[in-house]
């Protein structure tokens, strides 16, 4: 059962999770990391499809969506992203509408997006559908009938939330992804890159976004 999240403001524009005491997003720049590390990091401007599926652990604040449905449209694809996350604190959608208001490149994303939402959990738009799971993902995800093509490994860090980073889930995860399918996150902890490696994937480790060093990618091979 999903809760809501409890968060604060630093600096008066960054949303920070008082529960992992840990921000959600970088706090140099939030999209600028979200490009390196999610769309960069799953190579999608090179992927896109009709019907290409994201799937993410954390939705947070909603970010890395906003950000994938821009590169779509800045891509000119035809058809619909698929966009499914996965979130046992959901945000409100007015502190998601304040966070977003640091991005006004993104204006046009969040307000479809938060429009969308209002009426519910899941968004449908000419050009996505996006459904957003709430609750712990360790029990959620095995109910998941889908595959995701792409995966947005984005919980608050492992020290502080393990439980998005456990060698079961990430089984999970690999068992929920297309063959050839990709992972990326902004971490390169070593547990979490063994966990990753030990369901399937073949693991990568990359030049980090700012001030982290290394992060994470990986590939299912096609079988």
């Amino acid at each position: 059962m999903s809760q809501s999240a409890e968060l604060e403001w630093r600096e008066g524009k960054v949303p920070v999770s008082t529960r992992f005491d840990d921000p959600y997003y970088s706090l140099d720049n939030g999209l600028a990391e979200t490009r390196h590390v999610f769309l960069d990091g799953n190579d999608l401007a090179a992927r896109f499809r009709d019907g290409f599926h994201v799937a993410e652990l954390g939705f947070g604040t909603g970010l890395n969506l906003l950000a994938a449905l821009r590169l779509w449209r800045e891509s000119g694809q035809d058809g619909r992203l698929h966009f499914t996350s996965f979130e046992a604190f959901p945000v409100g959608v007015e502190d998601m509408r304040a966070a977003h208001s640091a991005f006004p490149e993104l204006a046009a994303e969040s307000g479809d997006v938060l429009e969308a939402l209002g009426s519910g959990p899941v968004a449908d738009l000419p050009d996505l559908r996006f459904e957003l799971i709430e609750g712990d993902a360790r029990e959620t995800l095995a109910r998941w009938t889908g595959r995701a093509d792409a995966w947005f490994l984005d919980g608050f860090s492992p020290a502080r939330n393990p439980e998005l980073w456990g060698p079961e889930l990430m089984q999970a995860v690999a068992a929920h992804t297309a063959p050839g399918g990709t992972a990326a996150t902004y971490t390169a902890a070593g547990h979490v890159r063994r966990a990753l490696h030990a369901a399937g994937f073949e693991v990568t480790r990359r030049a980090g976004f700012g001030r982290k060093r290394h992060m994470t990618s990986a590939r299912m091979p096609l079988k």
